[in-house]
């Protein structure tokens, strides 16, 4: 089934046109030529920041001129992950797109529906000459998931609108209203290598076949941390044998919980039978761990080619017994809302790079102290390693407003459409909303969009059924924004 014979059918259309066009992060250019194009193609005026945001006007409809203006917003990048077997660049190539029952996947890749089923959605507003709206503004943000640069760097008065309605949640009938601010938190260990033994088994010991998922959204969902157990195996070597450690790497993203992770080794010979049965042993407990929520997880252990070099032995202790202590996961949940996650933390990333190993960690919280504190407690962690320690200055969360007049509307909307009382929210990922308010107080806002499922992760799926509901959902709100007083 192809793309255009999905409903709604000016949605998919667009979604096929932003699937078709290269946009990691960061490398933004090719899709904000594509919206300038469009722009102009329909006679629509358009501005660009300085960042590279992208702002897209369209008049009202006739006899809604009168109503408030309302900002459309989503970002225009998407997080570029991929199966280890799949052959993909995504600097060039398109998604390729499949149907698998209800659902929309991609192959081998992140679908990218994160976010561009919101970008698709708006520039089908954008295009349809039969709804009813007042003025609207569309808002196409850059380098939302490395560190939500556009947000950050908008500028009072390139908008103008009266009403924000972010486009960037995974929850069909959810409507948000809140979500976690966050900051990273980065560590550097400085790691002399030193020569080989002799006569040592080497190994390389790979995890994979992890869940992963979006470091927000699914940290709550017991979901293995690819980084955590590989070190968990060598922290247990370590205390048999006389283990060495040439190579060390984990995950990619720092809003991506880790799903592979992989270390060269080596123990002396006479070891190198009891290595493979330690490692049975240990899979057979994690697999009954994570029975429920890791069904493919997989271990593999091969011989390797011995090596020149091994990290230095005292920084590889101290470095196993760091990531080993260093908070991940759940740290609190919410006193207000109940089921949401208030704190967290995510081990990202482990990587050697010039004479260093470099570990990425993401730290959220609705609560701007207990944020701090889980970031000093992080670091706390890899100080006691000897690691150097950073934390950015983070975004701010959005604080939920219950009374909200476009909350109202967009309840009521759904209520009348579907006869259901949609669920309201907060969330513990990172939108941009917090940011939009800091330049923009008076902003009335909230989120909504269609079901994922699997995002930042190559099995990022789109329920195709909640894009129609989604679709019909916000039209109704448009055409039921109130009056300007």
């Amino acid at each position: 089934m192809e793309l255009n014979e999905l409903k709604p059918q000016i949605v998919f259309h667009y979604f096929g046109e932003v699937c078709n066009v290269p946009r990691p992060s960061k490398k933004e250019e090719k899709i904000r030529t594509y919206l300038i194009d469009f722009a102009k193609n329909k006679g629509l005026e358009y501005k660009v920041d300085k960042i590279g945001n992208v702002l897209i006007k369209k008049p009202a409809t006739l006899g809604y001129e009168d109503r408030k203006c309302v900002i459309l917003q989503s970002h225009m990048d998407m997080v570029c992950e991929k199966n280890n077997d799949t052959l993909h660049n995504f600097d060039t190539d398109p998604i390729q797109t499949y149907v698998d029952g209800e659902w929309l996947k991609a192959k081998g890749t992140t679908l990218g529906a994160d976010n561009g089923i919101g970008v698709a959605t708006e520039l089908a507003v954008l295009d349809s000459d039969d709804i009813e709206h007042g003025p609207i503004e569309c808002l196409f943000t850059v380098d939302e998931e490395t560190g939500l640069t556009g947000a950050f760097a908008l500028e009072g008065g390139f908008m103008n609108g009266d009403i924000l309605v972010n486009l960037d949640s995974e929850d069909e009938g959810e409507l948000f209203i809140g979500c976690a601010g966050g900051a990273g938190t980065t560590a550097v260990f400085s790691c002399p290598m030193v020569d080989s033994p002799e006569g040592y088994f080497f190994f390389k010991v790979t995890v994979k076949g992890l869940t992963g998922g979006h470091s927000g959204d699914d940290i709550n969902k017991n979901r293995a941390n690819a980084n955590k157990l590989l070190n968990r195996y060598l922290i247990q070597l370590s205390g048999r044998y006389d283990l060495h450690i040439s190579e060390i790497d984990g995950g990619n993203l720092h809003n991506a919980i880790p799903r592979e992770a992989h270390a060269v080794c080596a123990v002396p010979m006479k070891d190198k039978e009891s290595v493979r049965v330690d490692l049975n042993i240990f899979i057979a407990e994690v697999e009954n761990e994570y029975s429920v929520t890791e069904p493919n997880i997989c271990f593999e252990l091969e011989s390797e080619t011995a090596l020149p070099k091994v990290i230095e032995k005292e920084t590889m202790s101290k470095f196993l017994n760091s990531i080993h202590a260093v908070y991940n996961g759940v740290f609190a949940m919410s006193q207000n809302i109940e089921g949401l996650v208030e704190t967290s933390s995510n081990l990202a990333s482990v990587k050697m790079r010039d004479g260093n190993i470099v570990v990425a960690t993401s730290q959220r919280s609705s609560i701007l102290s207990s944020r701090v504190d889980m970031s000093q407690t992080v670091a706390a962690a890899f100080q006691l390693g000897g690691a150097s320690v950073t934390t950015g200055d983070g975004y701010p969360g959005w604080k939920p407003n219950p009374s909200s007049e476009i909350l109202g509307i967009a309840v009521e909307s759904y209520k009348k459409l579907f006869g259901i009382e949609p669920k309201i929210k907060a969330i513990h990922a990172g939108l941009e909303c917090g940011l939009f308010l800091e330049k923009y107080p008076s902003l009335d806002m909230v989120s909504f969009g269609p079901t994922l499922r699997g995002v930042h992760s190559p099995d990022e799926r789109m329920l195709i059924p909640t894009v129609d509901k989604f679709w019909k959902h916000l039209l109704e709100v448009l055409k039921n924004v109130p009056s300007k007083k």
